[in-house]
């Protein structure tokens, strides 16, 4: 009402301001604890969201539990990477096969025959081993060559699908016969390799696969000098020579190839005669 129609002039107005003045005193207090419930427990309208609104939030700062729940951020968990499991891959053994075993075929030791240069329309006199380094072998009486000088040579003109143009043919041995002229020197030569010392009239200068089995004419590896094996000998003829007509006689009929023919007069004349001879 003070406010409206001003305050009373004089004394009175000074006694009115006194009673004013206790009043405020009196319930000053009161007003302000009513002030500061109504402040807390109010919601600031949208037009008091200035200086109560700032007073609400400093006073809630200063009390745990009156502020609005912070929201965090959401906590990123990496995935746990596991390992893979490594399995070592299973490790079979291989599955061994003993090799075949194959029993080696038995063949017949050869004596080394060679495959001579064969006919020649002009013959001459060939080299000899070197003197004393051959040696004789014997079978009894019979004489065997050394297979390190004398292993056997044969003619390359000769062989199985040819044998009728030429061992089985009459006269074929005499066509390519090297002359005496050239077999004597050899036969020297030859004697001297071997330590011959008998008589060069009953010893022969042999040819160890005969001419008429395909043997080479002039091959030094197919020659040597003969002892004859006959006591009561006059001539270079001697059991051998017998032999060699005999395996002729079965190559040409077919009895007999020509290879196991040479084949088994240049290993052991002797022991074919006791094979092959009549």
């Amino acid at each position: 009402m003070r406010e409206l129609l001003g305050p009373p002039a004089g004394h009175l107005g000074q006694a009115y301001d006194a009673v004013m003045r206790l009043r405020v005193a009196a319930w000053g207090p009161v007003l302000g604890a009513a002030l500061l419930i109504a402040g807390c427990s109010s919601t600031p309208t949208a037009a008091g969201d200035g200086a109560l609104g700032n007073t609400s939030t400093t006073y809630g700062a200063s009390k745990p539990g009156l502020n609005p729940p912070t929201t965090s951020a959401p906590v990123t968990v990496p995935p746990t990477t596991v390992p893979p499991t490594t399995v070592p891959p299973t490790t079979v053994p291989p599955t061994t096969v003993p090799p075949t075993v194959v029993p080696p075929t038995v063949v017949p030791a050869t004596s080394g025959i060679v495959v001579g240069p064969g006919p020649q329309s002009t013959y001459t006199v060939e080299s000899q081993p070197a003197p004393g380094s051959c040696h004789y072998r014997f079978q009894g009486a019979d004489p065997l060559p050394d297979p390190s000088c004398t292993p056997g040579a044969t003619n390359p003109d000769v062989t199985q699908a040819t044998l009728a143009a030429t061992i089985c043919r009459s006269g074929y041995t005499s066509s390519i016969r090297p002359s005496s002229s050239i077999t004597g020197a050899e036969k020297v030569g030859s004697a001297a390799a071997y330590g011959y010392t008998g008589s060069f009239h009953t010893g022969e200068y042999d040819h160890l696969i005969s001419l008429e089995l395909g043997g080479d004419p002039n091959d030094p590896r197919n020659l040597w000098v003969e002892p004859n094996d006959r006591p009561d000998a006059s001539s270079t003829y001697n059991t051998k020579d017998r032999l060699e007509n005999r395996l002729n006689d079965l190559i040409c009929s077919g009895q007999l190839s020509l290879v196991d023919a040479q084949q088994a007069i240049a290993t052991n004349w002797v022991a074919a005669l006791a094979r092959y001879g009549i």
